[in-house]
C-alpha cells in the first residue's frame, strides 16, 4: 500500500516533497519483468517503474495481474549545500545590479544606459567587469575611456568599485529581499551539518554583504564565500564550484548546488554536481533541460517547492 501511495502521489503531482517508501518488493522466482526510468520535469526525481508480470501458468484461478513499484529513497546528506547569489538568493539584478551600473555611468557621465532588456542579454556574460568590456568592445568605448589595454583595465576595474560600493548601500539599506525559503533551505543544512557555501561571479564584497545584512551575522559566519576574482575564469567554466569543493574538503558527487541560470547550471553540471534550478526574472525562459530539478522557488510553508529532504533525494534513488 505504502508504493501504491507513492505512485499515487506521483501521478497527482500533489507533492514536491522527496519520496521516502524504502519498502522492498517481494521477489517472485522466474517471473519476467521489465523496467523503465522516467524524468519528471516537475520534481526532477528519477524514478525506476517496475512492472512485474507473472506468468500465465502461475494464474491459477485468476485473472491477469501486474504490480507497479515505484519509489526514491532518502539517501545520506549532502556534504555541501552551495548557492549561486544573484537570482538564488536575492533577485538583484534587474532592480539592484543594473540600477548601480548605470548610476555609476551616470556619475562618469560616459552617456551609457542599460535598459531591462539589454541588461539581459548581458547576463550571458559572467562577471561585473567581463559584461561591460565586452559591451564596449561591441558598441564602441566612452569618449572618457582611455586608449590602451592596460589603462582600459584599469578604467573598468574603477567602474566596477564603484558600481559595487552603490550596490552595498543598497543592500545595506534592506531594499532587496530574500527569495522565499532561502533562510529556510539554509538552516536545515547547517542544523543538520552540511556545509554551506555561496559560490558567484559577482564581486566578494558585495556577496559578503548579501549573506550578512540578508541572512544576518549568525549564519555568516558559518558560511563559506567564494567569489568574484578567486578564480581566473568564470562560469560557465566549473573553477569556482570546483575550487568549493576542494577547499570545503567534499567530493563533487556529494554537492547540490542551487543554481538560476543556464551558465551556472552548466558549471555546476561540469563540476560533477547536482543541481536545482529555481528560476528568476531574467532565466525564466532559459532552457535548464540538464538540470537535476527546475522550480520558480525555494518557498516557504505552505508555497514551499522543496526542502532538505528533497535535496538529499537527488543524490541516490533506487527501487529496492
Amino acid at each position: 500500500m505504502a508504493s501504491m501511495a507513492v505512485c499515487h502521489s506521483l501521478a497527482t503531482l500533489s507533492s514536491t516533497k522527496p519520496l521516502l517508501s524504502q519498502k522492498k518488493a517481494t521477489s517472485i522466482a522466474n517471473l519476467k519483468s521489465h523496467e523503465r526510468v522516467l524524468q519528471s520535469s516537475l520534481l526532477g526525481t528519477r524514478i525506476l517503474i517496475r512492472k512485474t508480470r507473472v506468468p500465465f501458468s502461475s494464474r491459477v484461478g485468476a485473472t491477469s495481474t501486474s504490480e507497479v513499484t515505484c519509489s526514491a529513497s532518502s539517501s545520506t546528506l549532502p556534504s555541501a549545500l552551495l548557492f549561486d547569489c544573484d537570482g538564488v538568493l536575492v533577485d538583484t539584478e534587474k532592480d539592484g545590479h543594473r540600477i548601480s551600473f548605470n548610476d555609476t555611468f551616470k556619475e562618469k557621465e560616459l552617456g551609457v544606459t542599460w535598459d531591462v532588456d539589454l541588461y539581459g542579454e548581458l547576463l550571458k556574460i559572467g562577471g561585473g567587469k567581463e559584461r561591460m568590456t565586452a559591451y564596449f568592445n561591441k558598441t564602441s568605448w566612452p569618449e572618457k575611456a582611455p586608449k590602451s589595454e592596460e589603462e582600459r583595465k584599469a578604467f573598468i576595474a574603477s567602474l566596477h568599485k564603484r558600481k559595487t560600493e552603490l550596490f552595498m548601500a543598497l543592500i545595506e539599506k534592506k531594499l532587496l529581499p530574500l527569495r522565499p525559503g532561502v533562510a529556510k533551505l539554509i538552516d536545515q543544512a547547517l542544523a543538520d551539518g552540511v556545509k554551506v557555501a555561496v559560490c558567484s561571479t559577482s564581486n566578494e564584497k558585495a556577496v559578503s554583504a548579501i549573506v550578512s545584512f540578508l541572512l544576518g551575522p549568525e549564519r555568516a559566519e558559518k558560511i563559506k564565500i567564494f567569489a568574484g576574482d578567486v578564480v581566473p575564469r568564470k562560469k560557465p567554466d566549473p573553477a569556482i564550484y570546483v575550487l568549493a569543493a576542494n577547499t570545503l574538503g567534499v567530493d563533487p558527487s556529494s554537492c547540490v548546488v542551487i543554481e538560476d541560470s543556464g551558465i551556472g547550471l552548466a558549471a555546476a553540471k561540469a563540476a560533477g554536481m547536482k543541481c536545482i534550478v529555481t528560476k528568476s526574472g531574467y532565466t525564466a525562459e532559459e532552457d535548464f533541460q540538464n538540470a537535476d530539478a527546475v522550480f520558480d522557488f525555494i518557498g516557504d510553508p505552505p508555497e514551499e517547492r522543496f526542502d532538505l529532504g528533497f535535496c538529499r533525494s537527488l543524490l541516490k534513488q533506487y527501487v529496492s
